[in-house]
C-alpha cells in the first residue's frame, strides 16, 4: 500500500512540478497530502489524484491524468527527484510549506474560481 501511495505521489510531483524548484515539487506533494487528511477528498493518494476521471478527458483534479497522454514517466533523472521527493514528503522528512493548503495554481493560470480562495503562500 505505502509503495502504491509512493508512486502516485512520485507521478503527481513528475507531471505537475518537475521543471519547478524543489520547493514548488514539495508543495505538490504536500497539497496531495493535506488533501487525503481533508473530509472533501478521498482519504486515499492514488484516489485524490486519480480523482474526476470520471466526469471525462479534460476534468481530473490533476491534468496530467486525463489529458489522454501515457503515463509513464521519460524523462529518468526527473523521475528519481519525484521519487525520492514523494518519499521524503509522505514519511515527514520535508515540512509542509504549504500551510496545510488543499489546492494550487500556477502563476500563468487565470480561473474565475480562484477569486473565492485566500492566498495563503507563494511559492
Amino acid at each position: 500500500m505505502i509503495a502504491e501511495m509512493l508512486t502516485c505521489i512520485a507521478l503527481n510531483v513528475y507531471y505537475e512540478a518537475r521543471s519547478e524548484p524543489l520547493e514548488g515539487q514539495y508543495a505538490v506533494a504536500h497539497v496531495v497530502l493535506n488533501r487525503v487528511a481533508s473530509d472533501k477528498f478521498p482519504n486515499d493518494a492514488c484516489k485524490v489524484i486519480y480523482q474526476g476521471l470520471e466526469k471525462g478527458i479534460g476534468r481530473c483534479q490533476f491534468s496530467w491524468y486525463c489529458d489522454g497522454k501515457s503515463d509513464k514517466p521519460t524523462e529518468e533523472e526527473a523521475w528519481l527527484y519525484s521519487q525520492l521527493i514523494a518519499h521524503k514528503v509522505v514519511h515527514g522528512h520535508v515540512k509542509d510549506n504549504t500551510q496545510g493548503s488543499i489546492y494550487y495554481h500556477a502563476n500563468l493560470c487565470i480561473l474565475s474560481a480562484i477569486s473565492s480562495f485566500s492566498a495563503l503562500n507563494l511559492i
